[in-house]
């Protein structure tokens, strides 16, 4: 009997949803295979059977949550014919609990599951007791808390260890006030999502130092570059954006300081071989990053291809847990709209991320033939966030400048 387990899918994804099953017990399957299909917060994957056989035992339900290492199934490898048709992707779930499988539609469900509602708790307002996307919703809505005082944590002590803020109460002398409904209010629950996101950022800004350095970006010969070509690369379907003149410069800049393209290990400065640069893109449920693999190796045309496909496939729903895998350091481009610059949180464990800012036309003074002259050209404020207990000023202002000067000479080819 082989045992079929929850896969590690992504380097930081510790669980995964059963969304469906693709096979019911007794079916043939073939090795490789797909028999269950799993979400997981960077993407929807699909299992396959490790060997060849006849689904023996299903051991967890549609909709339940489980650890990487855990077992689903059970595949008797010594049974491959004679037992019932495999049920594709149309087959019946496993099996269900003590209580009847919860009627909901395949949407209702995946909602429950952003929200983390568990269905065999709702009580269905549909026809014939079906649960809806209103019984998931109200479910979700936690319950008004009563406006109460919020009793005064204890007071960090003297001596000792350290110890730490209680989340919604407070610190030490503090007291955060209590929530009491007020007209018009609107209570959102977080998905799942929101809530892997929130407690990364809590605890990248705990674990690293974060220090932020901006630099001035004189973009003139990039955007002359990009204005001469522009209409070729979309002739090509390819979109010659701003954003891939950065991720060239940046990639280059990360193999001449490859103590930015590190992560920290147990006591340790770990220096990257691969540049696997993420990149932040928009996806139906919420800003994603997955990473282009071996950044460094693409060209311009390389570089506005590869990001493009990426933002077609966010878009989509297409990524997978490998685009997510192995990321060594992020860009993101918040948008254009009055953003100045501002600094991002590092994306652990990298120990950097580049913000871009707008780009708006600024008076600069250039110098030709060893006289100063005054210009009008566009400009970027970039913002470099970086953990300072392994990049210290000096190497982290030098990467940053050579990102600038890479981008102020525009030697891209096209």
């Amino acid at each position: 009997m082989i045992d079929v387990v929850m896969p590690q899918l992504g380097e930081s994804v510790a669980e995964g949803t059963i969304t469906k099953w693709l096979v019911a017990e007794g079916d043939v399957v073939a090795v490789g295979q797909a028999i269950v299909s799993v979400a997981t917060d960077k993407a929807d994957s699909e299992v396959p059977s490790p060997v060849a056989g006849t689904i023996a035992k299903l051991l967890v339900n549609e909709n339940d949550t489980i650890r990487v290492g855990v077992v689903m199934a059970q595949v008797d490898e010594t049974r491959t014919t004679g037992a019932k048709k495999p049920a594709a992707k149309e087959a019946s779930p496993a099996p269900a609990a003590a209580s009847e499988t919860p009627k909901a539609a395949p949407s209702v469900r995946q909602e429950a599951r952003e929200l983390g509602v568990d269905l065999g708790k709702v009580q269905g307002s549909g026809e014939h007791g079906r649960i809806t996307k209103a019984d998931v919703t109200a479910a979700a809505q936690p319950p008004a808390p009563p406006p109460v005082v919020v009793a005064s944590p204890v007071s960090p002590p003297a001596s000792g260890p350290f110890t730490f803020p209680i989340p919604g109460a407070g610190y030490g002398a503090f007291k955060a006030p209590p929530y009491t409904p007020g007209p018009g209010d609107k209570v959102i629950p977080w998905n799942r999502k929101r809530r892997i996101t929130a407690d990364h950022m809590v605890y990248s800004k705990f674990t690293s130092p974060h220090v932020v350095t901006v630099a001035e970006v004189d973009l003139h010969r990039v955007m002359k570059l990009r204005e001469a070509h522009k209409s070729a690369y979309k002739k090509e379907g390819l979109g010659l954006t701003v954003l891939a003149f950065v991720c060239v410069a940046l990639t280059r800049a990360l193999r001449q300081f490859p103590g930015v393209n590190a992560r920290v290990g147990d006591g340790a400065t770990i220096e990257l071989g691969r540049v696997n640069l993420g990149v932040a893109v928009d996806a139906p449920d919420g800003l994603v990053v997955p990473n282009l693999k071996n950044a460094d190796e693409l060209s311009l045309r390389g570089m506005a291809r590869a990001i493009g496909d990426l933002a077609t496939r966010a878009r989509d729903g297409k990524l997978t847990p490998d685009d997510f895998s192995g990321t060594s350091f992020s860009v993101t481009n918040p948008g254009l709209r009055g953003n100045l610059y501002g600094g991002a949180i590092i994306s652990q464990p990298n120990v950097g991320i580049l913000r871009m800012g707008e780009i708006k036309k600024r008076v600069v003074v250039v110098e030709e033939d060893g006289e100063d002259h005054i210009a009008i050209h566009p400009v970027m404020y970039a913002a470099l966030s970086y953990d300072h207990r392994v990049i210290d000023g000096v190497l982290g202002n030098d990467f940053l400048w050579t990102i600038a000067e890479l981008l102020k000479k525009g030697d891209f080819e096209p």
